[in-house]
């Protein structure tokens, strides 16, 4: 067994899971901190494992790397994907708003001012949505600076029919806001994809865009690979909803054939995106539009 990645994956799944390590600790009869040992990979336990799978209300083979992972939560996915990011060589991305780990300061500046916006709204718990917000938000902010530390390649495609509605909502679009901040979420967006634009036409090392002008694809998905594996990760949750409206089950999948597959699908949507100068102007003849 490969006991680091069981670590990980009782992390994320704790952190999935709503529970406290206190609580999980507590229930497991053991200390918190050997569960913490646990999700560092320290040798667990076969029977271990299944009492932490009945506590977390998943599978024994999931923790065991086995399978398909489900996540109900932005928190338990994030922290998935971050785990996995921290090792991958290639990240191919299609069809979501931003590139989320080449966004700006502002961006995560923006995301945070809407997501205490939205935890201020009346009949809403306002603690736990918080701590929801933060857990989160940390995250979030691990995975953008170990992308900065290590700079996996990134291929991203980006369509223009996502554009438009990110731009014309702006950022965190499903937040209630105020018109004041909502013109300036819809400034953050058009800031970042002005930034885009300027990425498409410098073509830095490490770092490539598609524009799928003509094509919208039906879902969002990554192909995450390392030197000796891959991984599939289909998401329902944007990185700017806040945590507690979120609804939908994310999937992440080693299964060969469904990485062949959606890697087929990316490699026919990148022949026929538009690249480097080509995609910089039509994306700037979007950004015009939403500035008249």
């Amino acid at each position: 067994m490969r006991f680091t990645e069981i670590g990980q994956q009782l992390r994320a799944y704790r952190l999935e899971s709503g529970l406290r390590a206190e609580e999980i600790a507590s229930r497991l009869g053991v200390s918190r901190a050997a569960l913490y040992r646990y999700e560092k990979g320290e040798v667990i336990k076969l029977d271990t494992i299944n009492r932490l799978a009945e506590l977390l209300k998943i599978s024994p083979l999931s923790l065991l790397g086995i399978g398909v992972e489900y996540y109900s939560r932005p928190i338990g996915y994030f922290e998935r994907i971050r785990q996995i990011e921290e090792a991958a060589e290639q990240i191919l991305q299609v069809n979501d708003p931003v590139s989320y780990l080449t966004t700006t300061s502002a961006y995560d500046e923006g995301l945070s001012e809407a997501f205490a916006a939205a935890a201020a709204l009346p009949g809403i718990d306002a603690a736990t949505l918080s701590r929801s917000n933060e857990q989160v938000l940390g995250v979030l902010g691990e995975r953008k600076r170990a992308y900065q530390q290590r700079k996996p390649n990134i291929i991203a495609m980006l369509s223009v029919a996502r554009l438009r509605n990110f731009l014309g909502a702006g950022l965190a679009g499903g937040i209630a806001m105020d018109p004041a901040m909502r013109r300036r979420a819809r400034v953050l967006a058009a800031a970042e994809l002005s930034r885009v634009a300027e990425l498409m036409e410098a073509e830095p090392m490490g770092l490539q865009f598609g524009l799928l002008a003509d094509t919208e694809p039906t879902g969002a998905f990554k192909i995450l690979r390392t030197r000796d594996r891959a991984w599939l990760a289909i998401n329902p949750f944007r990185p700017d909803t806040p945590p507690a409206t979120a609804t939908g089950v994310a999937m992440i999948t080693g299964a060969e054939e469904a990485i062949s597959a959606h890697q087929r699908v990316a490699e026919a949507l990148w022949r026929s995106s538009l690249k480097g100068a080509a995609a910089a102007a039509r994306l700037r003849e979007l950004l015009a539009e939403f500035a008249t």
